[in-house]
């Protein structure tokens, strides 16, 4: 296989948008639109990944700073062809170049696979369309051979009729992309170097024009505004819906979920509806999570159930836990098996082994707790004191009294019992009951405040 550069047109300014912000960088499934295209050409292991940017200065660059690409500024914007000239000196003239774009943002690898087998000379990707409207057509001649695209605003009336059109998705021989690119003029109703011209320099030179289609239309959907952005995130939550059903997942309603990234799941999973899946989620086998959860980097054990309206967030789960309903989980937060966690109750940078269980109206902030402990109703673990945080300890087979206040640093030795009511500032004893309550009195002739008369 000939050696592969990558080019992403994503210099666009997406004026439809009505957003500062350069229109591949809204994102869709939870991730920005010219992300997509660059995971997606990753898959095709190129030498480099090109990203020609422009709009919005300096914030596709920073978007994809972790991405290991590289970028060429387009300044000022005169068209497909002069931004592909703008990455021209990153491309090696032994290989081919595949030229993507960035507000293209669902296009699949395995349509980008099927380009590569098309044979030697130049690829383009084509699909037919019922109203193909506003893009380029095809044009062929009797035998059926490509002789160009012609653009929807210098089309004749004849050419207008034509359902196969270009999806601007090229896979060019390198040398001869440059020499064309060198030769592109504005004659056009926009004054702008069309990269589609191209065709019909390579029909001339007597190089073969080969075409592909996508498996689904729906991955050379381009996005100019936040209806069809709306419309694009809809149909990607439908295909995710499907896959999952068709690994055997339950889903209440598959029109109300959101996968935003990569969910994994095991055997008989059931997903209520309303769910929020972020970044990367894996639920084992028999897993149930509840109506409007929020799910994000995470891991759920076999047998869990997640009750609705909980968050959990960069958190790991045991078996046969219970959480919820309205837990939170805040990162950091390792549970073992059988631990549960109930309604209200805030879990952040812990660790609670198998068998415990705080079931009410508590918060556990940077803590380590053991085995069978009970955390009653209203507990707080105090893990800050305004200007540093503190880790409280608390050992296996404790019974922490509702309404307790555990002051970091503390260690609640293993067996001990709190006594409802208490604030713990020191280490207790192992085995022992431990409290700290005001002795209980009556004041007499004490009066409720009352409301002051307002004077007119």
């Amino acid at each position: 296989m000939n050696l592969l550069d990558v080019v992403i047109l994503a210099a666009g300014k997406g004026t439809r948008m009505y957003s500062d912000k350069p229109k591949v960088l809204h994102a869709l499934a939870g991730k920005a639109m010219v992300q997509h295209v660059v995971d997606c050409a990753k898959k095709l292991d190129p030498q480099q990944i090109v990203v020609v940017y422009g709009h919005g200065g300096d914030a596709v660059p920073l978007a994809l700073k972790t991405s290991d690409v590289l970028f060429a500024i387009q300044e000022p914007q005169l068209g497909t062809g002069h931004a592909v000239q703008q990455a021209m000196s990153h491309l090696d003239d032994e290989g081919q170049t595949l030229v993507l774009y960035g507000d293209v943002p669902l296009i699949q690898h395995a349509t980008l696979h099927q380009m590569q087998q098309a044979g030697s000379g130049l690829t383009l990707l084509t699909v037919n369309m019922d109203n193909p409207a506003g893009y380029g057509r095809i044009v062929r001649n009797g035998q059926g051979d490509v002789t160009g695209i012609v653009e929807q605003k210098d089309a004749t009336e004849d050419e207008l009729l034509i359902r196969e059109v270009n999806t601007g998705i090229m896979l060019a021989p390198t040398r001869q992309l440059r020499t064309w690119l060198a030769k592109l003029r504005t004659n056009n109703s926009q004054g702008e170097y069309y990269l589609t011209d191209i065709v019909g320099m390579a029909v001339a030179d007597g190089i073969a024009v080969h075409t592909a289609q996508p498996g689904q239309e729906w991955e050379i959907h381009g996005i100019n505004s936040k209806s069809q952005l709306a419309v694009l995130e809809r149909t990607w939550q439908q295909v995710e819906a499907q896959r999952l059903l068709s690994q055997g997942v339950t889903l209440a309603d598959p029109d109300r979920i959101d996968v935003r990234g990569a969910l994994g799941c095991g055997r008989d999973v059931e997903i209520d509806v309303g769910c929020i899946f972020e970044g990367n989620v894996t639920l084992g086998n028999r897993v149930q999570i509840g109506a409007y959860c929020i799910i994000r980097n995470a891991s759920i054990a076999d047998g869990t159930q997640i009750a609705p309206y909980s968050h959990i967030d960069s958190s790991d789960v045991g078996e046969n836990c219970r959480i919820g309903p309205y837990a939170r989980l805040r990162p950091g937060s390792k549970l073992h098996d059988d631990v549960h966690v109930g309604n209200f109750v805030e879990i952040k940078n812990s660790e609670i082994d198998k068998g415990s269980k705080a079931n009410h109206l508590s918060y556990i902030g940077d803590t380590t707790i053991g085995s069978r402990v009970n955390i009653g109703a209203g507990t707080i673990t105090c893990n800050y004191d305004g200007a540093n945080k503190f880790r409280t300890i608390i050992e296996d087979d404790v019974f922490i009294g509702s309404d307790t206040q555990l002051v970091a640093p503390v260690t609640v030795a293993k067996g001990s019992t709190i006594g409802a009511g208490s604030t713990i500032t020191r280490n207790t004893p192992e085995g022992e009951l431990t409290l700290s309550r005001s002795k209980q009195m009556t004041i007499s002739g004490w009066s409720r405040p009352v409301k002051k008369a307002i004077s007119k």
